[in-house]
């Protein structure tokens, strides 16, 4: 059984471990409160905010009735 090598372009473990590494340096001196600032600052501006709000507003809907 010959076993090929294949050649990746992308390889997902490593890009995870370099924007963990790089978020570890951003707040590594920041308050625990400061940290879910931070958090919710970059989560308010990815391209994923709109979902979130609307989700977090069902959420609070759904809750109310």
């Amino acid at each position: 059984m010959n076993q090929t090598k294949i050649e990746k372009d992308f390889d997902c473990l490593e890009f995870k471990q370099k924007a963990q590494e790089k978020i570890a340096e951003e707040i590594k001196n920041l308050t625990p409160k400061e940290q879910i600032q931070y958090f919710r600052d970059l989560a308010g501006s990815s391209s994923l905010s709109q979902w979130w709000k609307s989700v977090k507003n069902q959420s609070s809907t759904t809750l109310e009735q």
